[in-house]
């Protein structure tokens, strides 16, 4: 063998070698080493739920990155999250630890945001969604089923057959013995009724199956809905009223809220009392034809000339029968 073919050979193993180097280093690295650096967001959550370094972040179900790590902050954790470079993440998504069935892995789901918001910039902190993962929920189950139990023991007491403490099923057993003849006669008097009912027969078999009764009843009522809406169109109009009159507008308010007006209609009746009490001394004309008999009787007297004059005009003309009336009363 000529050293040109050895010299071939070794370079052979060497690239080989090399190969077999990257594939081993790519296999356990992941294959990371040309990955995309991408970008990175903070999730802080109450508790990461078994969320580990390596899983997938997802949005709307498609895998848009993985959790770089994660971390304690204080009283709450936080998991460092790196996106593609090719994803935006708008500022208003929200970030929730996804549970991939009962015995899969868990995932950080994105929602995809609103269409005009920004993009969140690297290093920003994304919002998050707390949900309840399998413990929470079995633990729930199981308080539940608790309670349940409690439940379902308190009613096999409550219908038990304990002699000492009879259950609601005795009691109701022992109501319906002692009141079997009253419950009897109660059934027999309301199959009488509606025996009585089917045949037309009282009040309500009339109303039951007389088609005119049952009209004249749905007149009624309809009559009665109309006095009803008429009682309230007055109701509103006294409203109104009432409404003017406390605005001080129409008479009545202007009587009850004008000073001008109050002190006019007192005035008025101080007028109106003054002049009853003169007429009551028999003061003035009215006063004293009210309370003088010799006005009166002179009254009396020349009503009586009138009537003794109009009496002798039937047979004198005009000119005579105004010198008589003239005479007559003069």
């Amino acid at each position: 063998m000529n050293n040109a073919q050895q010299t071939a050979r070794v370079g052979l193993f060497f690239l080989l070698g090399i190969a077999l180097i990257w594939v081993t280093f790519e296999t356990l690295s992941g294959g990371k080493v040309f990955q995309d650096k991408g970008y990175q967001l903070i999730a802080g959550f109450e508790s990461l739920k078994e969320l580990k370094e390596g899983d997938e972040v997802r949005m709307a179900g498609v895998k848009i990155g993985e959790v770089l790590h994660t971390r304690l902050a204080g009283r709450h954790a936080e998991a460092v999250l790196r996106i593609g470079s090719q994803f935006r993440v708008k500022n208003d998504a929200t970030a929730t630890i996804v549970m991939a069935g009962l015995i899969g892995t868990n995932y950080i789901g994105i929602d995809l945001g609103s269409r005009d918001a920004p993009d969140l910039v690297a290093g920003a902190e994304i919002r998050t969604k707390n949900t309840p993962d399998i413990n929470s929920v079995m633990s729930e189950i199981g308080q539940l089923s608790q309670k349940l139990e409690g439940a379902l023991g308190n009613l096999g007491t409550a219908l038990g057959d304990d002699p000492n403490k009879p259950g609601i099923i005795q009691k109701i057993d022992t109501l319906l013995t002692e009141n079997r003849e009253k419950i009897g006669g109660t059934l027999a008097n309301i199959q009488q009724i509606t025996d009585k009912v089917n045949k037309g027969e009282g009040t309500l078999g009339r109303l039951v199956s007389d088609p005119k009764l049952h009209d004249e009843l749905v007149s009624t009522i309809e009559e009665i809905k109309r006095s009803a809406t008429e009682a309230k169109t007055m109701i509103a109009s006294a409203q109104a009223i009432v409404d003017q009159v406390k605005t001080g507008q129409g008479p009545v308010g202007t009587l009850i809220y004008d000073q001008k007006a109050g002190d006019d209609l007192k005035t008025t009746i101080a007028n109106l009392r003054s002049v009853s009490d003169k007429i009551a001394r028999g003061e003035g004309t009215l006063g004293k034809l009210l309370n003088d008999d010799t006005m009166l009787r002179d009254t009396q007297a020349i009503i009586k000339k009138v009537d003794r004059t109009l009496d002798g005009l039937d047979d004198t003309g005009p000119i005579s029968a105004v010198g008589a009336v003239a005479n007559g009363l003069f």
